[in-house]
């Protein structure tokens, strides 16, 4: 039976009692280390960190408005082979559901991992973050969670959330072991607390917390978000659409691509050891730009970008997630993410299949159906 209970929140220190709730799940003896964002003295950066120090967790900070990359990709590499020991890892909704696809492709394994999902109010594009906390220094994260929290959008003093935070319909986390509530809830008094698995019960079992019922505010603030988050992605899907749906919009749209594959490494789903992009396939001749210019009168500089881009949406649409890691990444702002989030849609609603759903469904391309696709393959019986 699930377990839902309560964190009480003193004096309206909310971050305060994150860390503490953390600092007691660090002194549980199977739990070795905790894998958390929080600030680091560079730049006042909030970064994933490992800790086994429960002193070193006054700077943990999970709702600071800063998503730097998925940590998914960081459980991969803990993970790749046995540590040994067990890591309680706090993860966003995207990364969760970025690591449920990753286990499924056998780049992770959650055997030695506790999940702490949280509720996420979304996060600032990397650029706009550094000038949020500039112009809001150590109030910055108080400023964001009550904002949000308050019903409002994310825009705040000319920053305003990212494009993948404003279209994510999925604000609570799923496949976590333990969630933490914060829609719905009075977080000047307390945060909620849920198990979703056995392993999740038996750590709030040992953490002796206040049993509680999930207040009846929640559920309804959760559909308000998801309602508001699913309008604006239909409207992106819709605009996007619109600006890509010929292969002369599409070269416009990765006009000022250059190359860098930036969106490919920031990706938590994009586990290629090597990409053929960075093999000798792609290293053309020099003779056979001058070709390819002669053929024309003109070729743009560098080659290859609209195809490496296109691609990638052929490898990568049925595991997207929507972090919108690859557009944080870009150099050139362009909106990566927007069109990935828009083919995969199309591509996974084909397959009746939801990236990072459920650990228990095949991606779609590893089995074999015989009545799939019966207009496409002409198979009858």
């Amino acid at each position: 039976m699930a377990i839902t209970a309560r964190i009480d929140v003193k004096e309206k220190d909310l971050l305060g009692a994150l860390r503490g709730f953390l600092k007691d799940i660090l002194k549980i003896e199977d739990i070795e280390a905790i894998l958390v964002s929080q600030h680091l003295p560079m730049k006042n950066m909030v970064m994933p960190t490992l800790v086994t120090d429960p002193d070193q967790l006054n700077g943990v900070d999970p709702l600071a408005p800063a998503f730097p990359m998925n940590a998914a990709k960081i459980v991969s590499r803990l993970t790749r082979k046995p540590m040994g020991a067990k890591v309680a890892a706090v993860l966003r909704p995207c990364e969760i559901r970025a690591l449920v696809e990753l286990v499924k492709l056998k780049q992770a394994s959650t055997d030695e991992v506790v999940l702490i999902g949280i509720d996420c109010l979304g996060a600032y594009p990397n650029k706009d973050y550094f000038r949020f906390i500039e112009q809001n220094g150590n109030d910055s994260t108080v400023k964001f969670y009550q904002h949000i929290l308050s019903g409002k959008d994310g825009e705040i003093d000319g920053v305003d959330l990212a494009a993948a935070c404003k279209a994510c319909e999925y604000p609570v986390a799923a496949n976590a072991d333990v969630s933490i509530g914060l829609y719905g809830i009075d977080i000047d008094d307390q945060l909620l607390i849920q198990s979703q698995t056995e392993s999740g019960m038996n750590l709030l079992d040992q953490l002796k917390l206040s049993k509680v019922a999930e207040p009846a505010s929640r559920q309804a603030a959760i559909a308000d978000v998801v309602s508001r988050h699913s309008a604006y992605r239909d409207e992106m899907f819709a605009n996007t659409r619109n600006v890509t749906d010929s292969l002369e919009k599409m070269t416009t749209y990765f006009a000022s691509c250059v190359n860098c594959y930036n969106c490919r490494v920031a990706c938590p789903v994009c586990y290629c050891k090597e990409c053929v992009f960075v093999t000798d396939v792609f290293n053309h001749e020099p003779s056979q730009y001058l070709r390819w210019a002669n053929r024309k009168g003109i070729i743009k500089m560098p080659t290859d970008t609209v195809f490496y881009h296109i691609t990638r949406l052929a490898h990568m649409s049925t595991a997207c997630v929507g972090c919108g890691q690859c557009s944080n990444a870009c150099p050139n702002d362009i909106p990566v993410m927007e069109i990935f989030r828009t083919i995969a849609q199309r591509t996974q609603q084909a397959f009746d299949y939801e990236a990072g759903k459920s650990v228990d469904e095949d991606p779609p391309l590893s089995v074999f159906r015989e009545e799939e696709f019966d207009d496409v393959v002409g198979i009858t019986n």
